[in-house]
């Protein structure tokens, strides 16, 4: 492994990756290489080890490497489809090596008692995969992440992304609007960073600015101006906007929206020909309003800034070949039937879903094959719920309405509940009960 004339990067050919891709399809084609690369003289296997596991995970689309010390043992874990799997054991004199080799490539302190924070690069060809290395201290060592930022896999346009065709309309719609102030919502690794790339993506042309304010840059979008806050500068999400808006732009992009500052001036921004995506931390699109509210933003303000509050969520997609189709038990027959019940009764046509209500209901299950590495699930998919600021929203917002009546007056709207939109993706063998259950809640009211 060839280190790059610049500082913190790493040179992997084509070649190597293309003759490591040639030799890992699964998981435990990772495994198996890794065991090999530690026969005979183990220090200097350690670059070529690296390499394999860096090279593997990219292979298989790994979104993260764990390398963790134990009492007596090094372990390696990859997260795959949101899910650390276990890849390897290897001893501890293993992990430390590979501890130093990761510390210099990320340029990190060698000896540190606090935890680091670092980045490298891998060349893949002319592409290159930017890698960043986060290490804090634990009982038996440092516990080392490597986060892929890997261009390739937040490429995916809006129309990739899950939505279902009338609430794609509304997106479509809305981003398209010359101002106004639209809103993700959901927890950390529930894809909002990808759903706001596809906004950038699908609006994108030569004749409007964008530009973004993000903490940190993850992923380098080619003909917009990306900014980076840097707290320890003074340079705030706050700091950005401000200075964001003395760049003549169309469009702005705030990573998050964290205070009641950001949020009053992102409102503001709004109102004054701007379109703005940010996200917010709510645990649906019926509490951005109320969590808005919260921080300070003047409701009277609000009803003319705020277009949309989308909501999501990350599941996994049910592997192809091996799902299998089973009979719901009773009490799972009742939770899809109630949900199917609210749809009909908010007019919604289940065509439009590709349901028939009159037939039996029939789900899948995650079984686990070779080709989805005993998982029963490869890739996948979000579930959503919006909600518009129409104008039996916008009568309520000066009340400063519940999320009980928000979500009630938003029944109305045509669009699907993350739940609802859960049920949806199951019926349609897309994922599983379980899937849906663990991000969802479905016996919610």
């Amino acid at each position: 492994m060839a280190e790059s004339s610049q500082v913190g990067g790493l040179d992997i050919s084509s070649e190597v990756l293309r003759e490591t891709a040639k030799k890992i399809e699964y998981l435990q084609d990772i495994s198996k290489l890794i065991t090999e690369a530690l026969e005979g003289n183990k220090i200097h296997k350690i670059s070529h080890l690296l390499e394999i596991i860096l090279a593997g995970a990219i292979a298989i689309k790994a979104s993260d490497i764990h390398i963790e010390p134990e009492k007596d043992r090094g372990r390696l874990r990859l997260r795959l489809d949101g899910v650390l799997q276990d890849t390897n054991f290897f001893g501890l004199d293993i992990y430390r090596l590979l501890n130093s080799r990761i510390k210099l490539l990320s340029g990190m302190k060698l000896i540190s008692k606090i935890a680091q924070d670092g980045r490298f690069s891998i060349m893949e060809g002319k592409e290159e995969i930017n890698v960043r290395t986060s290490l804090i201290p634990g009982a038996y060592g440092e516990s080392i992440v490597m986060r892929i930022l890997d261009t390739k896999s937040i490429q995916v346009q809006l129309g990739e992304l899950g939505i279902e065709s009338y609430l794609f309309s509304v997106i479509q719609q809305e981003i398209t609007k010359p101002n106004g102030l639209i809103l993700v919502t959901g927890p950390t690794g529930s894809g909002k960073t990808t759903t706001l790339y596809a906004f950038l993506r699908k609006i994108y042309s030569p004749d409007i600015k964008i530009i973004t304010i993000e903490d940190p840059i993850e992923y380098h979008l080619p003909g917009i101006t990306q900014t980076q806050v840097n707290d320890a500068k003074g340079y705030t999400f706050l700091e950005g906007l401000s200075s964001a808006l003395r760049q003549d732009p169309d469009v702005i992009m705030v990573g998050e929206i964290r205070d009641a500052e950001t949020a009053e001036v992102a409102v503001q921004a709004s109102l004054t020909g701007h379109i703005v995506f940010s996200t917010l931390h709510t645990n649906n699109a019926a509490g951005v309003i109320p969590r808005l509210i919260d921080l300070k933003v003047n409701p009277k303000i609000l009803v003319s800034a705020l277009t949309l509050s989308l909501a999501q969520r990350l599941v996994r997609k049910l592997c192809l070949i091996c799902k299998k189709e089973y009979i719901p038990t009773e009490k799972e027959n009742q939770t899809i039937k109630l949900i199917m019940d609210g749809i009909k009764e908010e007019g919604k046509n289940f065509a439009d879903y590709k349901i028939n209500p009159d037939m039996p209901i029939k789900i899948f299950s995650a079984t686990g094959c070779e080709k989805c590495n005993s998982t029963g699930y490869k890739g996948q998919i979000g579930i959503f719920e919006a909600i518009k600021t129409d104008e039996s929203i916008e009568k309520i917002i000066p009340e400063n309405p519940s999320e009980r009546e928000i979500k009630k007056l938003a029944s109305k709207q045509g669009i699907l509940s993350m739940r609802q939109d859960g049920i949806v993706k199951i019926l349609n063998g897309i994922t599983s009960l379980e899937e849906v259950q663990s991000v969802v809640n479905l016996n919610e009211e």
